[in-house]
């Protein structure tokens, strides 16, 4: 399988400049999803009401946006749009600063920015998803996409602690505006490739805000990939919600212990999103997301049945979650590349759709986790997480998934010309 010759990021200045651009964009994201709450809970004492109005206001337009903008962006050169947001987001979070030498901050205030900057970042993760395939040859998809996944997946693990220590050295106002320059720098990472973006294909016909949902429905490897992945985001919140109350309260786990338990889950993703196109090129590109998943989403039934306690159980969470995520890194790369081959014309739409349905499991998965947790015990919650996890990935392991040798081999066989001499009788 030739996936990609070496050194993109050294070869190619434009997607270079757009995965800095990138990359500080997320790592941006994940400040400014710890920074704001930090700054209502330090400056104005707001409680746990004040700082769950914030989070959700931040999550709330992945659940209403997503295919709205899908739809708009898919007849739409996407680079400027993605500038604009960046430069969007940064004036927004410069309000916060600006409030605050006003003494004028307030919560509401708060709810407002994360609204607004997560809307701009829905706007900018759909538009780099579908603008990725118009800045690189497809036989280097696979490649720009372990570049992009493992710069994300190190920016929301470094991000929090960025935030944090951002808002213990300068404050928590001026760790917004560093968050807010670093928008400034994507900005200027994006709108430095030079590659000309390719117009969009114009539809036949007029088509509705659902169609991306539909296309996902009609192309069985993207009713595959969204199916394994509305499980598994909702598996995952069930184990989520159980997990830390299983492992410091009932088994007794120390908090930092915990913490670096978590931390193991992200650096090993990073190992993944290394790994992941050397393992499609040896064993093939079905073969190695069916072994990616076997590790993202088979190791953690481990986790209900870890013996031990102290440093024995801790280091049995830390190896379990350190090798799920070389699964889950690796199957991200593969899951983000396979999508952008088989829907090459209708990218934006696609993933607008992908997003709503994978994103709107979320809360679902919080409550009944709260549910089992709350009427059985958090073990029981974490063993019914960690099946769920197990369950999503039946769909992908269809025999015409394991059977791809190349993301390519999923395309749909391209429409027979008619008979141009039949047709003229």
């Amino acid at each position: 399988m030739v996936v990609t010759s070496p050194g993109l990021l050294r070869r190619n200045r434009d997607f270079r400049r757009f995965w800095t651009g990138h990359t500080l964009s997320v790592a941006g994201t994940h400040v400014t999803a710890v920074a704001l709450p930090l700054l209502a809970t330090l400056t104005m004492d707001a409680g746990a009401a004040g700082v769950a109005a914030i989070a959700t206001a931040a999550y709330l337009p992945n659940l209403l946006l997503p295919l709205l903008v899908g739809h708009w962006l898919e007849q739409r050169r996407r680079r400027r749009i993605l500038v604009a947001t960046d430069l969007a987001r940064a004036a927004v979070l410069l309000v916060v600063p600006a409030a605050y030498l006003l003494d004028a901050l307030s919560v509401p205030l708060l709810v407002a920015v994360a609204f607004l900057v997560g809307s701009a970042s829905v706007v900018f993760e759909i538009g780099g998803f579908a603008y990725v395939p118009t800045l690189v040859d497809e036989e280097d998809l696979g490649a720009a996409n372990r570049d992009i996944q493992g710069s994300s997946t190190a920016a929301q693990v470094a991000g929090p602690g960025l935030a944090g220590g951002l808002a213990q050295l300068a404050g928590p106002a001026l760790a917004i505006v560093i968050d807010a320059l670093s928008y400034l720098a994507s900005a200027i990472g994006v709108a430095g490739a030079r590659r000309s973006e390719p117009a969009p294909p114009q539809p036949e016909q007029r088509l509705g805000i659902f169609s991306g949902i539909r296309t996902i429905a009609a192309n069985p490897f993207l009713r595959a990939l969204t199916a394994h992945a509305m499980l598994y985001n909702g598996a995952a919140q069930i184990l989520t919600v159980n997990l830390i109350v299983y492992a410091v309260n009932d088994r007794g786990l120390s908090a930092g212990m915990y913490g670096l338990a978590l931390s193991a889950s992200g650096a090993g993703a990073f190992v993944g999103t290394m790994l992941a196109l050397r393992l499609a090129g040896r064993f093939g590109f079905g073969h190695a997301f069916a072994m990616s998943l076997t590790f993202s989403t088979g190791l953690p039934l481990l986790l209900a049945l870890l013996p031990g306690d102290g440093a024995v159980l801790a280091s049995g969470f830390t190896a379990v979650m350190f090798a799920a995520g070389i699964g889950l890194g690796s199957a991200n790369v593969l899951s983000v590349t396979l999508r952008q081959v088989v829907a090459p014309g209708a990218l934006a739409r696609t993933n607008g759709g992908y997003r709503v349905l994978t994103f709107g499991v979320l809360p679902l998965g919080s409550l009944i986790g709260g549910l089992i947790g709350s009427t059985a015990d958090s073990r029981i919650g974490v063993a019914v997480g960690t099946a769920g996890l197990a369950i999503s990935a039946l769909p992908m392991f269809a025999r015409r998934i394991r059977a791809l040798h190349t993301p390519q081999d999923a395309k749909p066989a391209p429409t027979p010309n008619p008979d141009p001499v039949a047709a003229a009788r």
